[in-house]
């Protein structure tokens, strides 16, 4: 195995903001990059808490798959029925649609009703006409949550109201907000949605980063007495986007102000950069009985990393391939692997394969090739 090392003027950092610097009143934080899901900012991210609203965006991804499988529509209408009036409306005290018993409502309104006015009703109305009744509904939840991989998330209800046995992890739902901005952008934009007004009662938006940092667009607050105030929230600045998450805040100007101090912190200090280019040489290797004596590797994909600016020049790249190489080489042939490591020692491969096809040599010249090894130590 040949191994060749070099550095760069570049730092990658997939777990590198944990502990730097940064400081929040939140019981519970993450803060991910958007394009690479590296953590900027960790903080006992895999507890399970008591999600509150924040919880309605599992529904609406149960919702967003169906309309992305054809099993429903937003021109589909459900109907309101009592349970979801006495459980989410008006007379429940929490945060409501003011949809009416019997009512005809279409699931594009409903959207609405839960994202912008984050509407009890109008997620036990969405619930019940797709499973049924929102315990049934809830094992649509759990199903996908397993399904696309959230570790520690578990629902009893659609909505978010207490419940025991109703958990998230920030992380599960930074993962989760990340899935609903890249699988279903054509629905993205509610969640920039300042306000929605049904039954002649407007609401407005309850995310405060909509109305305080530029770049804001989503997604979902929460807040109930166990949860205490919560936030996860999606910015974009620069031709970057980040994923915040928070919670177990006293009040809302807590919330507003820890979660503008978390993504200001991660435009500040973080930055994307590719680190291997896609058909970029990387290194150049001999090859044996080969018409020409070198081939060029070059990196089969390329890797953006989310890297501290601080630490731009704290990685190693390792070269490492098999000697020797004998021709014939064909070009996509995998010859070896880049591996690239983190100050903190985190590492990952990239494949290396050969840019340009190598034929090999004629009979007489592989003599020949020998004889020079053999006399002068070199092919």
């Amino acid at each position: 195995m040949q191994v060749k090392t070099f550095s760069s003027a570049l730092a990658l950092c997939l777990m590198c903001g944990v502990a730097h610097g940064f400081e929040t009143t939140a019981q519970n934080a993450i803060l991910m990059d958007f394009d690479t899901g590296a953590y900027l900012y960790a903080k006992d991210v895999d507890v399970q808490i008591a999600p509150a609203s924040m919880s309605k965006l599992m529904t609406l991804y149960v919702i967003f798959d169906k309309l992305r499988n054809g099993s429903l529509s937003l021109e589909d209408t459900f109907t309101v029925s009592e349970n979801a009036w006495r459980k989410g409306g008006a007379a429940s005290g929490g945060s409501t649609m003011f949809l009416k018993v019997g009512e005809k409502v279409s699931v594009e309104d409903l959207l609405q009703g839960i994202i912008v006015q984050s509407g009890n009703d109008a997620c036990i109305v969405a619930a019940e006409n797709i499973a049924g009744t929102e315990e049934d509904f809830a094992l649509l939840m759990n199903e996908m949550a397993k399904k696309i991989g959230l570790k520690n998330s578990l629902f009893a209800n659609a909505t978010g109201l207490p419940d025991d046995y109703q958990k998230m992890s920030v992380a599960d739902l930074a993962l989760l907000a990340r899935r609903i901005i890249k699988e279903f952008p054509e629905y993205y934009h509610i969640f920039s949605q300042k306000e929605f007004k049904h039954n002649n009662i407007k609401q407005g938006n309850r995310n405060p980063l909509l109305y305080s940092m530029p770049g804001a667009d989503g997604m979902k607050t929460g807040h109930t007495e166990e949860a205490g105030y919560c936030l996860t929230a999606s910015v974009q600045k620069g031709g970057r986007r980040l994923i915040g998450v928070m919670s177990g805040m006293k009040s809302n100007k807590e919330r507003s102000e820890e979660a503008e101090r978390l993504m200001n912190y991660g435009f500040r200090e973080f930055d994307n950069f590719e680190v291997l280019t896609i058909g970029a040489q990387v290194a150049e290797v001999p090859v044996w009985y080969g018409k020409q004596e070198k081939v060029a590797l070059v990196a089969a994909q390329s890797e953006v990393e989310t890297i501290r600016r601080s630490e731009r020049d704290r990685f190693n790249v390792q070269i490492l391939y098999d000697e020797p190489v004998v021709a014939p080489v064909h070009k996509g042939d995998v010859i070896g692997q880049a591996v690239l490591t983190d100050p903190s020692g985190h590492s990952r491969q990239v494949d290396l394969i050969a840019r340009d096809d190598v034929e090999k040599v004629g009979f007489l010249k592989k003599i020949w090739i020998n004889l020079k090894y053999f006399v002068f130590g070199k092919k």
